[in-house]
């Protein structure tokens, strides 16, 4: 068994970048620096943070959007009732937002 005390190191191979040059408007910029100082982090980890958590967030969307169309496209072979396919979809997209 390890060491509890043994810190293990996550090692993320260097992915290639491009620099990207955005304007900020300084108020929100001094902002994003107080809560940078907060968190413990450079600005530019927290900004690449906030892209990454966002880029998730409407990527998920985007992937749970195209499985709603794909259900929706079966229940028009299956279902010849509008309303019923659409009562469907209703509630699976209820559940998935439970």
């Amino acid at each position: 068994m390890s060491d509890p005390e043994e810190i293990t190191l996550l090692r993320v191979p260097p992915r290639p970048s491009e620099d990207v040059t955005v304007a900020i408007p300084i108020d929100t910029l001094a902002t994003l620096r107080e809560v940078a100082e907060t968190r413990d982090m450079s600005l530019e980890a927290l900004l690449r943070f906030y892209i990454g958590q966002g880029l998730r967030q409407d990527t998920a969307r985007l992937f749970s959007e195209r499985i709603f169309e794909r259900i929706e496209r079966v229940l028009m072979r299956h279902m010849a009732s509008e309303d019923e396919r659409s009562a469907i979809l209703r509630e699976i997209r209820s559940e998935a937002a439970a």
